[in-house]
Parts: C-alpha cells; structure tokens; sequence
C-alpha cells in the first residue's frame, strides 16, 4: 500500500475550512453498509489500555466530501463506545486524526465535532470522532480506556479505512483536552503517535479542584464539581489520592511523549495555568510544547473558531504528519 505523502497529497493540507457546530442524525446501533456522499507510570489506576474488538459499523448521516465514506463503528460494547471513522477508500495510506469531545466529562456528544471532522476530512486525513463513556457511565480512568480503545481498534484495522497506523494526532476539546493530553503522557509514548492538540483543555483537574474554591465564576465552580465527578464522587484526600494523581497529566510527563500544541483565551474559565503545568513538566524531559494565547474569554469550540485559530492548528498537525520524511 502507497503512502499518501508519497503520491502528493501534501497539497491536500493546504485546505482551510472553518469549523461550525451541526448535529448529525446517525444512528449508533443501525447496522448497515457505509454511506458515500457525492460521489506504566505512578499513580495510573489502569495499566494497560483497552482490547480492540472488531468493529461493526452503521451508518453516518453528515454530508461528505466527495469520494469519503463515514462509518459509526463501535470499539466496545458501551452505547458510548463508538466513533464516526470518516475515510477515502483507495489504496494509500493516510495520516489519521482522532478528535475528543469536551463537556465537562459528563455530558457532550460526537455531534458537535461534525464539522471539524469534515475540515480534517478534507484536507485527506482519516478522521476518527469518537464517544466515550461519561463520568455518569463510569468514573476515571474510564474515558482515557475508551480513548485508548478507540484508537487501538483503529490502529488493529488501519487497512479497513486506509489509514496509517504509525502516523496521527490526537485533538481534544476542553475536557477531550484533558484526554487527549492523558493519552499523550500515558506510560512513554504510545505508537504512531506524532502530536497532541489540546483546545481549552482541563490539563490540572486539581488546579481546577482549587480555582473553584470560593469564587464567584460559576463554570470555575461547575468544573470544580466535574472533576469531583469524574473522580467517583470523592476530593482530592486521603483514599481518593491515588485517583486524583492519575487524572493529573502534568505529572506523568516522560521523555517519550508526543510533541503538543496547547490553545487557551487568555481570560477564558480553563485558566493558562493548566497549560503552564504541562509546558513546565514535559519541557524538563525534552517535550517540545507550543502555547497560543488569545485575547478574549472564548472556550473550546468558540476558541477554535475564531479567526485564524483553526489555521494554525491545521498547520501544526500538517507538520507533525509530514515530519517522518518519507
């Protein structure tokens, strides 16, 4: 199988578009054919990731680029445990990017990111949009496994969607932030991986434990109770240590981490600190980390849309992907 650098397709990433939110209808427990639309560290509480089960697929309802195909597949036996596998059926091997939902780890939907799976789509990127299950489902380290599982089962059937199992990205929004930064500093490294994109991401649920005692904002106080949440009910104390050490990504850096790209609003409720921590952390074990700081309050997919923003992310992964110098 031809790799997609190989043949040209670098031009494909020059493509912009600008990401809106649009709800798609599929259906995750239809089970049918495809759709084409025109045309080890201290601390961790799991050990290893999920198994990868063979997929089944349904299918997805959002309109396509021509020639793409969308799947919703399930990776697990959860409701929660599906993704949207949006793919080019043709013999080369693609880059492939995973996006992580936010919604505080309790709520939030694949939905939202339809539109930002169709830009990536676009640029000929195999994308995978993934569900997990909430802090309502299951308590950490639920969600990090389903994320680990979803990309797994990706990896295990890279041929099924033309996709390059040695060479994606991992983009989270907000509390998918805080995933896709865990994924990231997971042990040393995880195979294939090439970079990290964290939107607004909660990096320090302890520093957002902190900001949300006393004050007045009431997302700092609502993130404080998310994180308590997604804990399993229990603070930062005694018994409930252990788990708080785990969801805390800063402290898991390690020298064979993915390079990342962290995007805050300078007065948005997820507060820089959080990247500052990361940054700090991963910059000790030789990490490379780039932060963006933008004007404003705008928070995840707002911050993602406003002008520019998306651009400079899309140029970012372009160069991690392209970087393996085939």
């Amino acid at each position: 199988m031809r790799s997609w650098v190989t043949v040209g397709a670098l031009a494909l990433a020059a493509t912009v578009v600008g990401p809106a939110v649009v709800h798609t209808t599929a259906s995750a427990h239809a089970i049918s054919a495809p759709t084409q639309v025109g045309g080890g560290k201290a601390g961790k509480v799991t050990p290893t990731p999920a198994p990868t089960p063979t997929p089944t697929s349904s299918t997805g309802a959002a309109p396509l680029v021509q020639g793409t195909l969308v799947e919703t597949v399930a990776y697990g036996r959860h409701v929660r445990q599906r993704m949207d596998v949006w793919y080019q059926p043709d013999e080369l091997k693609r880059p492939g990017v995973f996006l992580v939902h936010g919604g505080w780890w309790s709520s939030g939907d694949k939905k939202y990111m339809t539109e930002v799976s169709r830009s990536y789509a676009e640029q000929g990127y195999v994308v995978f949009n993934i569900n997990y299950r909430l802090s309502g489902d299951a308590s950490w380290p639920a969600p990090r496994t389903d994320t680990f599982g979803a990309i797994a089962t990706a990896r295990r059937h890279a041929a099924r969607w033309s996709f390059d199992p040695n060479n994606y990205v991992v983009v989270g929004f907000s509390a998918g932030g805080h995933l896709a930064t865990a994924v990231g500093t997971y042990k040393n490294g995880l195979p294939g991986l090439r970079g990290v994109v964290g939107i607004s991401p909660v990096i320090s649920p302890l520093t957002a434990y902190t900001e949300g005692i006393g004050t007045l904002d009431p997302n700092k106080r609502k993130l404080r109770d998310s994180a308590i949440k997604l804990a399993g009910g229990c603070e930062p104390t005694g018994k409930c240590a252990r788990v708080w050490t785990s969801m805390e990504v800063p402290w898991h850096a390690s020298r064979g981490d993915a390079p990342m790209l962290i995007v805050h609003s300078s007065d948005e409720f997820v507060s820089a600190e959080h990247s500052r921590q990361l940054k700090e952390h991963l910059q000790q074990v030789g990490v490379p980390v780039t932060v963006l700081t933008e004007q404003g309050i705008e928070h995840s997919a707002p911050l993602y849309r406003l002008p520019g923003v998306a651009e400079q992310v899309q140029q970012w992964v372009a160069e991690k992907l392209f970087s393996l110098g085939r």
